[in-house]
């Protein structure tokens, strides 16, 4: 005899789940976005930037089921708002990873770069005015998919999109697999199709078995290629700022460690996907 939750999970439509999907993302992005100001913790900026690529893989799951426009449009803000969050809690990372590595004489430049990074964004999430956007985008997906003629059952359209997002990640991982190591976006483009699998295993886990093992699996590999990440993105965010420090800072013994912490990083990360 099936169980209600199964029952429910049959009856119910993809359609329909968007919203119950949607609004608790929206709810805990401008939950975060309300309390950024000049002390904004840098937990907080991540949890941001979390929720709205969250939220950004929601848009692009239900893809099919809208306007291709609209869609486009809707992903597009999303990645300029997670990225503009994104800015400061990765001057965090570089402050972070100087600290591990023993890296003396650049922590004041880089609080001071962090601080006019983070006000920089203070003022674009609040010009961008986010609960609009956000509240706006939901309700005009929740229209488009809710007056349409068809419905999808929520089980196949879940089962449909995470398969499509497994292929993406398994073609990623063969190229990364073919790539030299210098070929870091290729390595980028695993950690981000992991990424996207993984929130669909969460989004759909009452209706996609064999969830559990799956998410696990996807967290063990993405911890490996973020750290990688974290190495990779500080050494690139100092080597491209060197004009913004005074002239007496010496960012060269910092980017040799991250360097060489990048080839320690490599190599654990390489064998999560053999």
């Amino acid at each position: 005899m099936a169980s209600n939750g199964s029952a429910r999970a049959r009856s119910e439509t993809a359609e329909s789940k968007f919203g119950e999907l949607a609004s608790p993302l929206v709810e805990e992005a401008l939950r975060h976005a309300s309390t950024l100001d000049g002390n904004a913790d840098p937990e907080v900026l991540h949890k941001l930037r979390v929720a709205l690529r969250r939220l950004r893989t929601l848009f692009w799951a239900y893809s099919p089921l809208l306007e291709d426009e609209f869609d486009t449009h809707q992903r597009a803000l999303l990645k300029y708002l997670a990225t503009s969050a994104g800015r400061a809690r990765d001057w965090d990372i570089l402050l972070k990873l100087l600290d591990e590595l023993h890296v003396e004489g650049l922590d004041d430049s880089v609080k001071a770069r962090r601080a006019a990074v983070l006000a920089t964004s203070i003022e674009t999430t609040a010009n961008a005015d986010v609960k609009h956007v956000l509240l706006t985008g939901v309700k005009e997906a929740n229209q488009q998919l809710n007056t349409g003629h068809s419905r999808v059952p929520v089980e196949r359209f879940a089962k449909k999109r995470i398969g499509a997002a497994r292929g993406q990640l398994k073609k990623r991982i063969k190229r990364a697999l073919r790539a030299k190591r210098s070929d870091y976006a290729a390595y980028h483009e695993v950690r981000k199709a992991g990424k996207k699998v993984r929130y669909l295993l969460e989004f759909f886990g009452d209706v996609s078995p064999g969830m559990r093992d799956s998410v696990k699996s996807l967290k063990r590999l993405q911890k490996r290629f973020g750290a990688l990440n974290d190495v990779v993105a500080s050494r690139g965010l100092l080597s491209g700022s060197e004009g913004a420090f005074p002239d007496d800072v010496d960012t060269k013994p910092a980017i040799r460690a991250l360097k060489s912490e990048q080839k320690h990083r490599f190599k654990p990360a390489r064998k999560a996907i053999r």
